[in-house]
Formats: C-alpha cells, sequence, structure tokens
C-alpha cells in the first residue's frame, strides 16, 4: 500500500453498529438512579412549595446531567476501560460506541440538562449542575484519576452534589441541610470506592490508573478505610445531633454506622488474602446498602413531616 493510499480518506465511513441499549449503558444507569435518589431527599428537604411539573423537571435535568458526565467519562477513558475485566465489556471497549460518538452524546446531553435546568428552574442550580459535571469530566476524569492516588477523595465531591442542586433547585440558594448531605457522600466516597480498589487492584495496575492500594500499598488503604469510616459516622449523625431531623434518622444512622465500622475493622484486621477479598467484598456491598438506607429514612421523616398536620387536622 502506497503512502498516498494510507493517508486517503475513508469514503466509506465505518456504520455504527450502537443500539439503544448501548448509548443507555453510556449513561452509568446505576450511577444515575443512586444520583437520582439523593437528589430526591435534596428536593424533599427543601422549605417551600415546588411545582410538581418542575420538581419532575429539575429531577430529570440531574438525571441528564449525571449520565452526561457518565458518557464524557467513557469517552475519555476508553483505553483504560478496555483494560480492566470490570469494565471491559462498555460500548466504547466492546467496539459499540466510538470516543467520538460518546462525546458529542455525552455534550450534548450537558448541554440541554444545564440549560434546560437555567431557563425552567433557576440558573443557581443551572450553574451548580454545570459545575458538577466539570468537575467529573475535567477535574476528576482528566485530571486526578491517572495523575493521583487521591483521586476518588478529592474526585467524590461531584458525586456529593446533586442534592445540593436539587436543593438549589427549589430554593434558589444553598444552606447548611444539603452541604451536610454533601458531606455524608463525600466521606462516605472512599471507603466505598477503597474497598472496591483493594478487590480490584489487579485491574487498576493493568490499566495504570494509581489508585491508593497500587500506590501505597493495602495496608495503608485499610488504615485510611477504617479513618474514613469513623469520620463518616460522625458526620452521618450530625443532622440529628444539630436538631434538623428526629431520633429515628439519629439511632438508624448509628446502626448504620456501627455495621460500616465493623466491616471496616474487619478489612483494617484481615491480611490473608482470601479473607481480605471477602471483608472488603463485604464492606463494598454493606456501603452501598448503608448510604441508601440513611437516605431513605431522612426522605421517610421528611414525609412524615408533611404528613403530620393533616393526620392531627382529621
Amino acid at each position: 500500500m502506497s503512502v498516498l493510499d494510507h493517508n486517503a480518506v475513508d469514503i466509506n465511513p465505518r456504520i455504527s453498529e450502537a443500539e439503544p441499549g448501548d448509548y443507555i449503558a453510556l449513561l452509568k444507569p446505576r450511577v444515575m438512579s443512586l444520583v437520582i435518589f439523593t437528589a430526591l431527599v435534596g428536593m424533599a428537604m427543601a422549605p417551600g412549595h415546588f411545582h410538581p411539573v418542575l420538581a419532575i423537571t429539575a429531577l430529570l435535568c440531574i438525571a441528564v446531567g449525571a449520565g452526561a458526565s457518565g458518557a464524557l467519562n467513557m469517552a475519555l477513558e476508553g483505553d483504560i476501560d478496555s483494560k480492566m475485566s470490570r469494565t471491559a465489556n462498555r460500548p466504547i471497549p466492546r467496539g459499540r460506541v466510538t470516543s467520538g460518538e460518546a462525546m458529542a452524546f455525552g455534550l450534548t446531553l450537558s448541554f440541554f440538562s444545564v440549560m434546560t435546568l437555567g431557563i425552567l428552574v433557576n440558573w443557581i442550580a443551572g450553574a451548580l449542575l454545570a459545575f458538577t459535571i466539570f468537575f467529573y469530566v475535567v477535574i476528576y476524569t482528566m485530571g486526578l484519576k491517572r495523575w493521583t492516588a487521591q483521586n476518588i477523595v478529592i474526585g467524590g465531591a461531584a458525586g456529593a452534589l446533586p442534592p445540593v442542586v436539587a436543593w438549589a433547585a427549589v430554593t434558589g440558594t444553598v444552606d447548611v441541610e444539603p452541604l451536610l448531605l454533601f458531606a455524608i457522600i463525600f466521606f462516605w466516597t472512599p471507603p466505598h470506592f477503597w474497598a472496591l480498589a483493594l478487590f480490584r487492584s489487579d485491574d487498576y495496575a493493568r490499566a495504570g490508573i494509581p489508585m491508593l492500594p497500587n500506590v501505597a500499598g493495602p495496608d495503608a488503604t485499610r488504615l485510611q478505610i477504617l479513618l474514613y469510616t469513623i469520620v463518616l459516622i460522625a458526620v452521618a449523625a450530625a443532622p440529628w445531633a444539630l436538631g434538623y431531623f428526629d431520633a429515628i434518622y439519629g439511632v438508624t444512622s448509628l446502626v448504620l454506622g456501627a455495621g460500616m465500622l465493623v466491616l471496616a475493622i474487619n478489612v483494617y484486621i484481615r491480611r490473608e488474602r482470601s479473607q481480605s477479598l471477602r471483608a472488603t467484598r463485604k464492606l463494598f456491598a454493606f456501603s452501598i446498602l448503608y448510604l441508601f438506607v440513611l437516605f431513605a429514612t431522612l426522605l421517610l421523616e421528611v414525609v412524615v413531616r408533611a404528613l403530620a398536620p393533616m393526620v392531627g387536622g382529621a
């Protein structure tokens, strides 16, 4: 083949084999579901009346913004995803979607989610959503993830912002309550993801990602998981201690925190490989349940408070 032939423009461009399911996968549906749920709690906690149509619009925009972040993340990490067993079946490594297609998809969703939220709801919420997408894609994906073992700690701020965006959608401001929700998710993120990194350390090493177990070692990671879990327990109890929520939430947060602490201690003391793998998998699985039940309890208390005047009046 001549140099001219090699550099010639392809007159038969690749026809995309992508199906709707491939584009749905780009949105990271499991992550999106968590975003929607935590945003719903932030919205429910916010004071004042919010029209149901605007509430649904705001939640959809936050969800689409989260999906856009996922698509842009995958567009930028196709090389990494192809080397990791956990992500090798994503649409880009499988050749179902190109990085360019995923990038265009993510940018389009980002633009419309931010603009729709800003125009139809308010620009404080729109700006916060734009910042969330920027932080996840530029600060975390393009900057932190490939260069520092603290990627999860700092990058966790992006995943912790949806309740703040939702609160701002209702009130047009930011207050202490949504910042407490932000802090809970922020301090939950390191023990959750470092547990994953411990039993997926070979994956991350193969992809060249400087996760804490590969940089500082498993023992240092176990200690960090334990320390962050202790801080998380205190932060999660703060909404009760500060008087924003009642004893039901306070007791629930302490019981769940005790479960997290026991599992974190188990991760810290189990150093033999097979025992360590079991311990980290249990912590990772429980951490998902922990956050769901904690936020479900917050939502339940909000609903009970809203219904109490009606029941009392009856």
